[in-house]
């Protein structure tokens, strides 16, 4: 007969999933996973790893549209989208791979199947109940439409966009958060007509200002239009395409519409609210650590409030096994973990924003260095920005940077924000040159009161 307990069940196998069951193998528990679908869930399948494949695919289609620029003769003969599929497929399957070694090489008890939380320490799938000592809720989430906007046809979800077998004419992108704003900056580089609806006042509304403005600018130098500060009112579909109206009698003519208007928590059907579990807007309730209301009940990841980010899950993931196994790891600051859209160009950030820091702060200084006083950026041809926010003669408190490849840079920016570091304290530090970094290391020695590169 088959063991069914366990000192940890997990139900969902995404980032903060396996990370939970990884890190918990390592200090010597023993661990079942439980997964539905594929090991990685939707960051590895239908989210993250694929989107940013699209991505770069579509950085290789601007580099050979405008290659001359370099000096270099190439020309863009078009865009093969079975082969940018396989590309992509091909990166997913061999990440799946190496993750379900890792599950192996762990000993992890690995169950496939849809599981339902009966109490605090059982999981049923299939009729077989696995118990746990403790349990973690690793569910993920799902992307949302609005009411009465149903998917079907030519209205699309972010999972039906990754898998097109052709490059739309013209594309209606609904929400201008991470994903919109990614497939967008995509479509527009393989050569799609894309226009953008969002309902706030900018594109990536949760970003410092600045940037959005930023990559507005950048956005209307692409081509890729953009109405923002308009509600959406409604979709028609024909057999050849979809009409878009807009609360300000405006109408858009496409041939797909892609609702981006955010992930829901993926909660409903697993049991939660029958066992117990405390429930708001569908998000589960934690403290600080993770701890649902349920003794020995633990959440992880977008059924979580708060960032819906798989490097997030991930992080909760390694700290609630830690936490069971009795280490205390210290609790994760929420700002601390650093966000980036890749679009063209990138957008990246740790950290409050300006309005948020001045909200809590007395008094903020700020400083924003231009990538055009930074030599790789022009090699580059990359326009952009590095802004920091610091509390007037304290720590830094906000890192945001826009411009290609800024993404690179946010792991020092999240080093100088988690570790509550003085602009004088960056200042010192010494960054290769000829390198993006050295954006950085500019905007402090600015803040720290001794200004090189600095126009004006």
């Amino acid at each position: 007969m088959t063991d069914t307990s366990a000192d940890l069940v997990i139900l969902g196998g995404g980032s903060g999933g396996y990370a939970c069951a990884f890190r918990a193998a390592e200090l010597g528990l023993s661990v079942t996973l439980i997964e539905k679908d594929k090991l990685g869930g939707t960051c590895l399948h239908r989210g993250c790893i694929p989107t940013k494949a699209l991505l770069h695919a579509a950085e290789v289609a601007d580099s050979a549209r405008e290659s001359e620029q370099f000096g270099v003769k190439a020309s863009l003969e078009g865009i093969d989208i079975d082969g940018v599929n396989s590309y992509k497929d091909g990166i997913v399957t061999k990440l799946h791979k190496g993750l379900q070694g890792l599950a192996k090489a762990h000993k992890i008890n690995y169950v496939e199947g849809a599981g339902t939380l009966v109490d605090a320490n059982t999981v049923e799938v299939d009729g077989t109940r696995y118990t746990g000592t403790n349990v973690v809720l690793a569910t993920g989430s799902y992307s949302k439409t609005l009411p009465g906007l149903e998917f079907g046809g030519r209205i699309i979800a972010s999972e039906q966009a990754l898998n097109l077998d052709y490059v739309p004419d013209k594309v209606v992108v609904l929400g201008g958060g991470v994903i919109g704003v990614e497939f967008a900056s995509v479509w527009r580089s393989f050569g799609a007509e894309v226009n953008i609806v969002e309902a706030l006042p900018h594109l990536v509304p949760n970003e410092d200002e600045y940037c959005s403005k930023q990559l507005e600018r950048a956005f209307r130098k692409r081509g890729i239009k953009f109405s923002t500060g308009v509600k959406f009112t409604g979709a028609e579909q024909s057999e050849s395409g979809v009409t878009v109206s807009l609360e300000n009698g405006e109408t858009i003519d496409a041939d797909l519409l892609l609702v981006a208007v955010g992930r829901g928590p993926n909660t409903a059907g697993h049991g939660y609210e029958e066992a117990g579990v405390s429930l708001e807007r569908g998000f589960v309730r934690t403290d600080e650590r993770l701890r649902t209301n349920l003794p020995g009940v633990y959440a992880v990841g977008d059924i979580v409030p708060g960032l819906q980010l798989a490097h997030r899950g991930f992080q909760q993931g390694v700290f609630i096994a830690e936490d069971i196994a009795g280490l205390n790891p210290p609790v994760i600051d929420e700002a601390g973990i650093p966000r980036v859209t890749y679009s063209h160009p990138e957008v990246a950030s740790v950290g409050l924003t300006e309005s948020a820091a001045r909200e809590q702060y007395d008094k903020v200084e700020t400083f924003t260095y231009d990538l055009a006083g930074n030599g790789k950026s022009q090699i580059l041809k990359t326009a952009g920005a590095a802004k920091i926010v610091r509390a007037a003669d304290g720590p830094v408190l906000g890192l945001h940077l826009i411009g290609d490849r800024v993404g690179e840079l946010i792991s020092e920016a999240q080093l100088i924000y988690n570790w509550e570091a003085l602009p004088e304290d960056v200042a010192p530090l010494v960054h290769a040159h000829p390198t993006q970094s050295e954006a950085l290391g500019e905007a402090h020695l600015a803040l720290a009161g001794k200004p090189l590169h600095v126009h004006g």
